[in-house]
């Protein structure tokens, strides 16, 4: 019998350490460090309001009741009022198409400048202006725009018909109401 010894063992080689990264650790505990941070401060904001007592007050004495007369309560905002003279407009003629002797088909749409400085407008108030268009065939065409934010006009393009191509197309406010402000 001969010896065979041990059988051959397989190779070795040895790999390096897999190194976990860290990044997804760092990024989970800024996060929770974040969301403790805006808990805490949120916390910290609604318990100041409960359980404080009114303080009260002593006697006023003679300056302190000179001091409270000579205060003045912050003025509140006053805006312009804003009537049809605010405005100036034109007609922007977006589509024309003409029928020869039968007249033309003619889309318009307002062409509003305000004569003012818009900070003066109420900011939260929507105006509704209204205007008439004088060259349609059936007589004059009322429309009305909307400002709502001091800088944005809303309105609807108006179809007319003219008589002929040659036909003046004009137009004049008639009335701007306020709503809210």
């Amino acid at each position: 019998m001969t010896d065979a010894g041990p059988p051959p063992m397989p190779s070795y080689s040895p790999t390096p350490p897999v190194k976990k990264s860290r990044t997804n650790l760092i990024i989970t505990a800024s996060a929770a460090a974040v969301i403790a941070a805006v808990v805490g401060t949120g916390m910290a904001v609604v318990h100041s309001g409960y359980g404080s007592k009114p303080a009260v007050a002593a006697e006023p004495t003679g300056s302190a009741t000179e001091a409270a007369a000579t205060e003045t309560p912050s003025p509140t905002p006053s805006y312009d009022e804003v009537t049809a003279d605010s405005f100036t407009i034109e007609l922007k003629t977006t589509k024309r198409q003409c029928f020869g002797t039968a007249g033309c088909n003619v889309t318009v749409e307002p062409e509003l400048t305000y004569l003012g400085d818009s900070e003066a407008i109420a900011p939260d108030a929507v105006y509704e202006i209204t205007y008439e268009i004088h060259g349609d065939e059936s007589g004059p065409v009322i429309a009305t725009a909307e400002l709502p934010d001091r800088t944005s006009l809303n309105y609807t393009p108006s179809m007319i018909s003219t008589a002929s191509a040659g036909t003046n197309v004009s137009v004049e406010i008639t009335d701007v109401t306020a709503q809210g402000g």
